[in-house]
C-alpha cells in the first residue's frame, strides 16, 4: 500500500504541468552592415513579438536605418531622447526599468524607425500590454549584450542595420519524428497495459503468490469522483506555477528526474525479466534483490542524474530528456488505470476544458495580455530573476523550462539557427491523456476476451489526430493545444465501436473488468478473515 502511494503521488505531481506546453520565441534576423569599402556585412539573432509588428521575410524587402547606439540609457523618459531627436534612424537601448512599449513609444514620438532592447541577462522575448500602447508600431527586438559588444569590435560604430524574419518551412522533419514517438508510446503503452491484465486474469491473487500481489498493488485506478479531483488541483497547481515559477520549476525538475528513473527501471525490468542471465541475489536489511535489476536501478537513476545537471544543454541533452519521457509516458499509461469508459469521457473532456481555458480565456485576466499557460510554459517574464542560467557551451542564456515535453531539434536548418538549435514540442499530456483511453480500450477487450476492434481503432484515430494537429501548426503558424482534436477523435471513434458492436453499457460501465474488481476485492477480504481465524486457533 505505501508503494501505492508513493507511486501515486509521484505520477500526480508530475501529471499536474504535463498539459502545459513549451512556447518557443519568435526569431527573427538583425542584419547589419559596415562603412568600409568593401561594405562588410553581419547577421545576428533578435527576439520579437510578431503579434506587435511583422517583420519582412526577406532582406530584400527590408529597409536599412543608420544605428544610433544609446546603452547608456535605458530611454524610459523623454529626457533621455538626444536633443535632435532620431530622425529616422534605428535606436539601440538597454533594456529594464520601464515597460519596453514604453520605450517603443518614447522612440517613435522622437522619430527613431526600430527599437532594439539590449539585455545582459539574456536574450528575452519583448513582452507587454498591448492594448495600452496601441499607438505603438515600430518594430521592437531584443539582441544579446555579447553580439552588441561582437558588433563593435567587427563593424565599428558607424553601421546601418535592419530586421527580418525569413518565413520557416510549412513542414520539418522533426514533426514526423515526433508524430512516429506519440503513436508509438501510446500504441505500446496500450499494449502493455492490456499484458498487464492478461497476466493479472490468469494469475490468483487469492494465494500467496507475493508477485502477483505486489504487480497489482503498483497499479492505480482513477474512478470519476477521483478524476474530478484530479483536475481540481491541476488547476491549482498551474495558479501556484503563475505566481511562485522561479521556485516551483526546480520542485518539478525534481519530480520530473525522480518519477522518469523509476519509470525507464519499470519499463527496462519488464524486458530484462524475460532474460535467463545474472538472476542471482543479494540480500541487505532483510531484502532481497536481483543484482541485475540493482545494477539497472543505479544506471537509470545515473541517466536521470546526468540529464539534470546538463538539461539546457540544447546538442545532446534533448535525447536523455525524450527517452526520460518516453519511459514517464509508457510507464505512467501502463500503471494508472481507467476503470471505465465514463471516467475516461470525465477525464479526456475536463483536461481539454482546462487546456483551453488557460490557453484561450486567461489572457482577458492577466496584467500582461499572456495566457496563463503560455507564462507557465515559457517562465513568467516578471517573475523570472532567477531561473535565467548560463547554457554550456553556448553564448546566449535560457530561462528554465518545465520538463513535460517531448524535444527534436528541426532538421532543416536557415538563418534562424543563428538564435540557436530550435526544436519541435509534443507535451507529455498529448500522450498520456489519450493514451489512458487507448489503454482502457485494449485491457477492456482483453476482459471481453474479443479482438481488437477498439484499441487499433482508438489508436489510428488518435494518430488521425496528431496529423490534424500538425496541419494546424503549419498552416497558422501557430502552437496548438493537440487536445482539442485529440480528444474528440478518440473518444468518438471508441463510442462508434462500442455503438456498432452493441457493447456501449458494458464500455461505459467497465463491465466485467468492474464485476472483477469488485469480486477480487471481497475475496481477498474474506480469506484475510479466515486466516485470522485460524491463526487465533490453538
Amino acid at each position: 500500500m505505501a508503494r501505492t502511494l508513493s507511486l501515486l503521488g509521484i505520477h500526480l505531481c508530475a501529471l499536474l504541468l504535463m498539459v502545459t506546453r513549451q512556447v518557443v520565441a519568435q526569431e527573427g534576423i538583425l542584419h547589419v552592415t559596415g562603412d568600409q569599402t568593401n561594405h562588410p556585412s553581419k547577421d545576428y539573432c533578435i527576439l520579437y513579438n510578431p503579434s506587435w509588428t511583422p517583420l519582412a521575410e526577406s532582406l530584400d524587402n527590408a529597409s536599412l536605418y543608420k544605428l544610433e547606439n544609446l546603452t547608456s540609457t535605458t530611454l524610459c523618459k523623454q529626457s533621455d531622447v538626444p536633443s535632435g531627436g532620431f530622425k529616422g534612424t534605428a535606436v539601440m537601448v538597454m533594456n529594464g526599468t520601464c515597460n519596453v512599449l514604453e520605450k517603443g513609444r518614447i522612440a517613435q514620438l522622437s522619430g527613431a524607425k526600430l527599437l532594439l532592447l539590449v539585455s545582459k541577462n539574456g536574450i528575452i522575448t519583448p513582452t507587454d500590454n498591448k492594448t495600452i500602447y496601441k499607438d505603438v508600431t515600430i518594430p521592437v527586438a531584443a539582441i544579446r549584450y555579447g553580439d552588441v559588444v561582437n558588433m563593435q569590435k567587427t563593424l565599428g560604430d558607424n553601421v546601418k542595420v535592419t530586421l527580418y524574419s525569413p518565413a520557416e518551412k510549412m513542414f520539418d522533419y522533426s514533426m514526423l519524428v515526433i508524430f512516429l514517438i506519440a503513436v508509438f508510446t501510446v500504441t505500446l503503452g496500450g499494449y502493455w497495459s492490456g499484458v498487464g491484465e492478461l497476466e493479472d486474469l490468469r494469475t490468483p491473487t487469492t494465494g500467496a503468490d507475493g508477485e502477483a500481489r505486489k504487480r497489482k498493488d503498483d497499479n492505480v485506478t482513477f474512478t470519476p469522483l477521483t478524476v474530478v479531483v484530479f483536475v481540481a488541483v491541476c488547476c491549482a497547481m498551474i495558479l501556484l506555477l503563475y505566481f511562485f515559477y522561479k521556485w516551483l520549476v526546480y520542485v518539478i525538475i525534481a519530480v520530473f528526474c525522480l518519477a522518469s528513473a523509476m519509470s525507464l527501471f519499470n519499463c527496462l525490468a519488464a524486458i530484462i525479466s524475460k532474460v535467463p542471465f545474472g538472476q542471482c541475489r543479494v540480500t541487505c536489511f532483510n531484502k532481497t534483490a536481483e543484482v541485475r535489476l540493482l545494477f539497472l536501478a543505479a544506471a537509470c537513476l545515473a541517466l536521470a542524474i546526468v540529464w539534470v545537471v546538463f538539461r539546457n544543454e540544447d546538442r545532446w541533452a534533448w535525447i536523455l530528456q525524450d527517452i526520460l519521457g518516453i519511459a514517464f509516458c509508457l510507464n505512467f499509461i501502463k500503471t494508472l488505470r481507467m476503470p471505465n469508459f465514463k471516467a475516461c469521457v470525465i477525464l479526456l473532456v475536463l483536461l481539454l476544458l482546462y487546456d483551453v481555458f488557460f490557453v484561450f480565456i486567461t489572457p482577458f485576466f492577466t496584467k500582461s495580455g499572456e495566457s496563463i499557460m503560455v507564462e507557465v510554459a515559457a517562465g513568467p517574464s516578471g517573475k523570472g530573476d532567477g531561473t535565467v542560467v548560463e547554457v554550456p557551451a553556448e553564448h546566449s542564456t535560457t530561462r528554465e523550462k518545465l520538463p513535460v515535453v517531448i524535444r527534436v531539434p528541426r532538421l532543416e536548418y536557415s538563418a534562424l539557427t543563428l538564435c540557436g538549435m530550435p526544436f519541435s514540442l509534443l507535451g507529455f499530456g498529448d500522450i498520456i491523456v489519450p493514451g489512458l483511453l487507448i489503454a482502457y480500450c485494449r485491457r477492456f477487450e482483453v476482459r471481453l476476451t474479443s479482438s481488437c476492434s477498439y484499441y487499433i481503432s482508438c489508436a489510428i484515430a488518435y494518430a488521425v489526430g496528431m496529423v490534424l494537429t500538425f496541419v494546424v501548426l503549419a498552416l497558422t503558424k501557430m502552437g496548438q493545444p493537440a487536445l482539442l482534436y485529440l480528444v474528440p477523435f478518440t473518444l468518438i471513434t471508441s463510442s462508434v465501436i462500442a455503438w456498432r458492436r452493441r457493447e456501449m453499457k458494458i464500455f461505459w460501465t467497465g463491465g466485467s473488468y468492474e464485476v472483477m474488481e469488485h469480486l477480487e476485492s471481497a475475496v481477498n477480504e474474506e480469506n484475510a478473515e479466515d486466516s485470522t481465524k485460524y491463526s487465533e486457533v490453538p
